[in-house]
């Protein structure tokens, strides 16, 4: 059981889930309409099921369960495969398909609704009878209407999450950060290794398809070490987690080799198309900050505090020792890493802006 519930499958089971919810309350804003309008009475028993217990719960059921299929084409088989689209090509395409799938769900759900109504077999006449009445009457136009609806408000959702970031929507959703927070963090600068050079080599169009295809190999580690994308700064990922959570099986550090083996099993990929194989250093840091939303055009939720700067300038130094990868002493101490042989202790050190020194280890970029 437990390898089945994996971060990856826990991130996608949570990403998928308020597709349901989505689906269902929509399904009952329309049927709460519906019943005030017509004082629920069934104005077209031809076509049309009769609502009872047994119907809504049956109703209540099939849409969840349909807005949880949806989640899962969405989120998981064609998000991927509309990434690059721009909002309105993509809303475009997407509806086109939804609109077969609903059509689909409505083709199966319909029969198994009136059989539940009429109390008889699917393959009755009465209910077949009812269900080519269904297909020609106003009350399919108004289903197929009201399915529609409920496909846009969710590929809207879906966009919105996207861009934003499951986790980071959830918090605005549920104002955790409404009020400013203190929290331990670990943070990650993660820095391509000579961008520049890399950028003047290919062009910035022909650069930029880089940073996509490398960020994008990042995605699982990220996602299998309970990591979480705080910024994109140009060449340079910022990834943060709970504290509890990065040093948990040494997640934070865990995080760097899995991106590292990742980069190298796909060096053959980058090497035909960009005739490169980037690199990457980084460091690593934990501390207190203090998160909450801020922005008056724009909201986002920030963390601020001196660690930033900290694992920021931290980074800044692996050039100059030789090293892939520089950790703090309070991280290395808190992941109980010490002893570890892989990392060397290179003393403490000036960082530029503060007054204290701070000690460092190090991965020399020739340790593996």
């Amino acid at each position: 059981m437990s390898s089945i519930l994996t971060p990856k499958f826990k991130r996608n089971f949570y990403r998928v889930l308020p597709f349901g919810f989505i689906w269902l309350i929509l399904g009952w804003v329309f049927l709460l309409t519906e019943t005030l309008v017509t004082g629920n009475q069934n104005l077209t028993p031809d076509s049309a099921v009769s609502m009872s217990p047994r119907i809504f719960l049956f109703a209540s059921v099939a849409v969840f369960i349909v807005g949880i299929l949806f989640g899962i084409i969405e989120q998981i088989i064609l998000q991927r495969r509309f990434r690059y689209y721009s909002f309105p090509r993509k809303v475009f395409f997407k509806f086109l398909i939804y609109v077969g799938f609903v059509i689909l769900i409505v083709d199966l759900s319909f029969p198994i609704a009136t059989s539940i109504e009429l109390g008889l077999p699917m393959n009755d006449d009465e209910v077949i009878r009812k269900t080519l009445n269904f297909y020609s009457s106003t009350t399919f136009v108004s289903t197929v209407m009201q399915m529609s609806f409920h496909i846009l408000v969710s590929l809207i959702y879906s966009a919105i999450s996207e861009n934003l970031g499951h986790q980071v929507l959830f918090n605005f959703f549920t104002g955790k950060y409404h009020s400013p927070k203190n929290e331990n963090r670990i943070f990650m600068f993660l820095d391509m290794k000579d961008s520049t050079t890399l950028a003047e080599k290919l062009g910035h169009e022909v650069y930029f398809s880089l940073l996509q295809d490398y960020y994008e190999l990042m995605s699982d580690p990220i996602i299998s070490t309970l990591g979480e994308v705080y910024q994109y700064i140009g060449d340079e990922v910022v990834i943060t987690w709970q504290s509890e959570r990065g040093i948990q099986n040494q997640n934070c550090v865990k995080c760097y080799f899995l991106i590292k083996e990742k980069l190298d099993s796909k060096a053959d990929y980058f090497k035909e198309k960009y005739n490169i194989v980037p690199g990457f250093k980084a460091g690593l840091h934990m501390g207190e900050v203090t998160t909450g939303e801020i922005g008056a055009l724009k909201r986002e939720i920030i963390y601020t505090g001196d660690v930033l700067n900290t694992t920021a300038r931290i980074q800044s130094l692996c050039n100059q020792y030789d090293s892939e990868l520089l950790i703090s002493s309070p991280l290395i101490k808190a992941l109980g890493m010490t002893d570890d042989k892989s990392f060397q202790q290179i003393g403490a050190i000036n960082l530029k802006g503060k007054s204290q020194k701070t000690e460092l280890y190090s991965r020399r970029s020739y340790a593996h």
